[in-house]
């Protein structure tokens, strides 16, 4: 909701208000550079979504007299139950969509948040639930496969690496996990992909090309040796990985910092040499709600508890303190209003849907 614009007293829906403003200004003139309104569609968990966002789209259209089918839309697929509705999401965009996205931050956000309050979909630290793991797996094969039957685009992850300018030592493995990522994304049939910094891009170019070859997509791989049950969508148990002190760390500190840039502005903030947005810092936060709920042990053998939390957070704070500096730890990192909003949604009872929402509350006009 944006609380800057009321309808009959009540806030306006932040998407449709940024969507109906994109439009209005922007429609037109990019169709005249060759290009169009072409949107990304987050967060959908059901076709009914999908629905409302295609009469949205017919009612512009006809009022701002574009052709039909002028706005087109990659939906990110990134909830669990949006993998369940896949082709029914398709179907009600038909005239729209310009294929589907493997959102997978946001997917194993999902994942937690939906089964947060079952001990048998306890996930490890984040660095181990990569894209090979069964779950992960299992949602984007059956992506490809769903988006070819209907001879839409399938669209791979983000590789959230950014490199170091100032310390190549940083990049060489990591480049090598991104090469590795995008060769995997190619073989199993998708037609892109994206990543999140610039210098990534001939990285993921050179993998698709060596399949691609002068193809624009690989559509016509229909993926028909793929059998994809609901079981396997939701086969968290065989993840395997652990829960481990620097796990628990790196969520304490990526989900203050990111945080803390949300409330300055940034809405992605490269953290770490990862790029980090809210999909993530959701994972971070709901990783740390979902351990502290079951009591999960770490590696080392500590249960993790709110108190124990509590204490990774002074000593992340100081880390982080000592990284940026004072002055700007102080005068711009609100480090204690950062503090609190984490704590509100990683060690409250009640699970939070969302933490922008909560941070929204906070930030000053």
């Amino acid at each position: 909701m944006d609380r800057h614009l009321t309808i009959d007293g009540r806030p306006a829906a932040g998407a449709l208000l940024d969507f109906g403003l994109f439009l209005f200004h922007n429609a037109r003139r990019l169709l005249e550079r060759g290009a169009g309104p072409y949107l990304y569609v987050p967060k959908l968990e059901s076709h009914l979504e999908a629905r409302l966002w295609n009469d949205v789209f017919v009612h512009t259209e006809e009022r701002l007299g574009l052709d039909p089918g002028t706005i087109r839309a990659t939906v990110l697929i990134e909830t669990v139950p949006a993998a369940f509705e896949m082709e029914e999401i398709l179907y009600e965009l038909r005239e729209h969509s310009a294929g589907l996205n493997a959102g997978r931050w946001d997917y194993i956000f999902s994942m937690i948040k939906c089964f947060r309050d079952r001990s048998e979909f306890l996930l490890p630290d984040r660095a181990s639930v990569t894209m090979t793991v069964p779950f992960m797996r299992a949602y984007t094969e059956l992506l490809v496969r769903t988006c070819h039957r209907r001879g839409a685009h399938a669209m791979g992850g983000m590789a959230a690496f950014v490199p170091s300018r100032r310390r190549p030592e940083v990049n060489e493995q990591a480049i090598a996990g991104v090469r590795a990522d995008k060769e995997r994304e190619a073989a199993a049939g998708f037609d892109g992909t994206w990543v999140a910094h610039p210098d990534l891009v001939g990285t993921a170019m050179a993998e698709f090309d060596a399949v691609l070859g002068e193809r624009p997509n690989q559509v016509e791989r229909q993926r028909g040796d793929l059998d994809v049950a609901a079981g396997d969508l939701l086969d968290v148990a065989s993840t395997g990985g652990e829960i481990t002190d620097a796990g628990l760390r790196n969520d304490v500190n990526v989900g203050i910092q990111y945080i803390s840039s949300w409330l300055r502005g940034n809405g992605a903030a490269a953290i770490n040499n990862l790029m980090e947005d809210a999909a993530t810092a959701e994972i971070a936060r709901s990783q740390v709600w979902q351990w502290v709920r079951h009591g999960a042990e770490l590696a080392e053998g500590d249960t993790v508890t709110p108190e124990l939390v509590r204490r990774l957070e002074d000593e992340e704070l100081e880390r982080i303190r000592e990284q940026v500096g004072d002055e700007f730890f102080y005068s711009q990192g609100r480090p204690d209003t950062s503090r609190e909003l984490f704590e509100d949604v990683a060690l409250s009872e009640r699970f939070v849907d969302f933490l922008t929402l909560r941070a929204y509350e906070r930030l000053e006009d």
